[in-house]
């Protein structure tokens, strides 16, 4: 039986000769040519069994060539390689129909591996994505790092899917940004994309901004309010710092997932649930699993597809270019053209940058819009820093402030969790009932569950403490230690 053919179409000789040599060894009978019509004739006089492709070459882009394979032979596999390595690359290689796409440099023993699975996969029924490479020009997931190429596969892999993905990372590292990627390039991009931010939800409000209320569900409910899952419908519901949701509203999401369908607060008609979940999350879920604030059952209902975004320390080889893209977006929004000179910009690699990639954004755009040189040199980028650092310290001692300042803080990414729009009505009361349950529990703690010096303490007669009690399911422990 005759080896395999694989035809390897590459410009630069180096790498032809590099790919032949290693494929060689492997037991295939190797073709190679450094142009793309040579590549075509190939194929369409019927010869190879496997064709491995560059993006770029002399004649034509390898990626139109994967459609006309595929209509001509479309048993054909194609694996394409690239020094362009953005997610761009990766969504068209994935949509047109590659069967893997391998950003240059790579391992060759990869490169090996790969090519035996193309030809031992059997034949599949198209590439099972949709055609959504132009919406990915626009996205704004920048960086050819190792980590980022492998985040780049995983996104363009999910495009057909509708499978549950829980995002980790820290803070400032873009969860939100490859959330909205992969609705964005995904089956239901035609559909709305609904995000929410359950550190910023009060507690007692989290059910209601999730599943929605009918009209007299509580006090303040004036009117029924539709939830997330009914205004993410046909889309994508991005749950994010889910590791901060409430015991209450995981147990509730967790039946939602199980059965796909849930009640408005105060209703009783199950309503269909039609949305893509992603989650995301800059806690250790694990963790939170065995400290029992989070259940190990939904943590397994939504870590289907894991994917865990590396901080800016891990992949400091990307900082030039992200720093070229916000300059280039600060200037486009008016501020003045600014350049970064090469010992500044070494400087900001060896940078830790504890904010990750909304911290460099930040300090990008602040250059930009003081900094008087057009050229940015490494003493204006060491006093930026330095006042970082004292900001950062500053405000770890101060932890808050007063109560109202507290609350306003809460209240102001209570609102920009909305976006354009507002919170459910009955607002009001809610909140207030937010504030009373811890106040009125913290006091029967000090009291030792002493009703009546609760009720002195808090200034109230000792019935409405009593209703307060029960109406906020507050739990009373008498005696205790002291």
């Amino acid at each position: 039986m005759s080896a395999p053919v694989i035809l390897v179409a590459d410009d630069d000789s180096g790498v032809r000769t590099v790919v032949t040599h290693a494929l060689d060894r492997a037991g295939f009978e190797v073709r190679a040519t450094g142009t793309a019509a040579t590549l075509w004739s190939w194929i369409a006089d019927g010869e190879g069994d496997l064709v491995i492709t560059d993006v770029l070459m002399p004649d034509e882009n390898g990626l139109d060539l994967i459609p006309r394979i595929r209509k001509l032979r479309p048993e054909l596999r194609v694996i394409v390689m690239s020094a362009q390595s953005t997610l761009l690359t990766a969504v068209k290689a994935t949509e047109r129909g590659a069967f893997e796409y391998l950003p240059k440099p790579f391992d060759i023993a990869a490169l090996v591996g790969v090519a035996r699975r193309a030809l031992d996969a059997q034949k599949k029924g198209g590439p099972g994505a949709v055609a959504a490479a132009e919406a990915g020009e626009k996205l704004p997931l920048i960086g050819r790092s190792p980590a980022m190429q492998d985040i780049y596969r995983t996104i363009a892999r999910l495009m057909g899917t509708d499978l549950t993905v829980m995002i980790t990372g820290e803070s400032g590292t873009g969860k939100e940004l490859v959330a909205r990627a992969l609705h964005t390039l995904g089956k239901r991009r035609h559909g709305p994309f609904v995000a929410i931010n359950m550190a910023a939800i009060p507690r007692e409000l989290v059910e209601s901004e999730l599943f929605g209320h009918e009209k007299g569900a509580f006090t303040g409910a004036i009117q029924r309010s539709s939830g997330r899952f009914e205004q993410a419908e046909g889309g994508t519901l991005f749950l994010d710092e889910i590791g901060d949701m409430p015991p209450e509203a995981q147990t509730r999401l967790l039946r939602v997932l199980q059965e796909g369908e849930y009640t408005r607060v105060g209703g009783r008609t199950p309503i269909r649930a039609n949305v893509r979940i992603v989650a995301a999350t800059h806690h250790d879920l694990r963790r939170l699993i065995r400290q029992g604030q989070f259940r190990e059952d939904l943590f397994y209902r939504i870590n289907v597809v894991p994917i865990r975004l590396p901080p800016l320390r891990e992949r400091t080889e990307d900082i030039p270019e992200l720093i070229r893209h916000f300059l280039a977006s600060a200037a486009a929004e008016g501020l003045p053209s600014k350049s970064i000179d090469p010992v500044a910009m070494d400087r900001l690699k060896a940078y830790r940058w504890p904010g990750n990639v909304r911290e460099l954004e930040n300090l990008v755009r602040r250059l930009a819009a003081l900094h008087a040189d057009e050229i940015v040199g490494v003493e204006a980028i060491e006093a930026e820093l330095a006042d970082t650092t004292v900001a950062t310290g500053e405000a770890t001692e101060d932890k808050g402030g007063s109560l109202g300042h507290s609350v306003e803080r809460h209240l102001a990414a209570y609102f920009s969790a909305h976006g354009g729009g507002l919170p459910p009505a009955g607002l009001y009361e809610r909140v207030l009932q937010e504030i009373e349950r811890p106040l009125i529990a913290l006091t029967l703690k000090a009291t030792r569950g002493n009703q009546v010096r609760a009720a002195d303490l808090l200034g109230l007669n000792r019935n409405t403490l009593r209703k307060k009690i029960r109406d906020l399911h507050v739990a009373v422990t008498r005696g205790g230690a002291k």
